[in-house]
């Protein structure tokens, strides 16, 4: 039995950074749980990276997010200290990764977990991006390792996943 589990953007920005939280800080200690509770079983271990250039307020996004935030090669970009226990890292310039949910597709994983943050903009997207590509595999979200850009969009985004078929742990 395949599983992976895939985390979300734990990045210096989201977390202590310019778009740092209180609740992203407090999901730390789960998320370094959860990393540790997987490996344990043997499971695969993947991270995403938010990942944009110097360019970043003349996009799309900047342009509706007028923050700077995870420029490639910054403090800011890279995952949070003691997070990152090896494995592949998915650098994406959007909120979901397409060749991450290629990747668990075509790795017929059985069963696919995610943490992280933001819950109701990156952990959704690329949960739900997993969900299309591949439909067989039992998707999950760890809510209390999870943190959203306020605690009422993280519960917005936890019954929405609900909705499409994704378990909330």
């Amino acid at each position: 039995m395949k599983k992976l589990l895939i985390v979300v953007d734990m990045q210096n920005d989201f977390i202590t950074g310019v778009l740092g939280t209180k609740e992203a800080v407090a999901v730390l200690p789960a998320v370094r749980e959860e990393i540790g509770k997987r490996r344990g079983e043997g499971w695969e271990i993947v991270y995403t990276r938010d990942t944009h250039a110097s360019d970043y307020l003349q996009t799309q996004e900047g342009k509706n997010l007028p923050v700077a935030h995870c420029i490639r090669g910054t403090e800011g970009w890279e995952i949070a200290e003691g997070l990152y226990a090896g494995g592949r890292i998915f650098d994406k310039p959007a909120f979901g990764s397409k060749e991450l949910a290629a990747y668990v597709a075509a790795g017929e994983y059985e069963e696919a977990e995610l943490v992280g943050v933001c819950t109701d903009i990156c952990v959704i997207s690329n949960a739900l991006l997993v969900k299309a590509y591949a439909p067989e595999c039992k998707v999950s979200v760890k809510a209390a390792a999870c943190a959203g850009v306020s605690p009422a969009s993280h519960e917005t985004a936890l019954a929405a996943m609900r909705a499409c078929q994704v378990e909330i742990l």
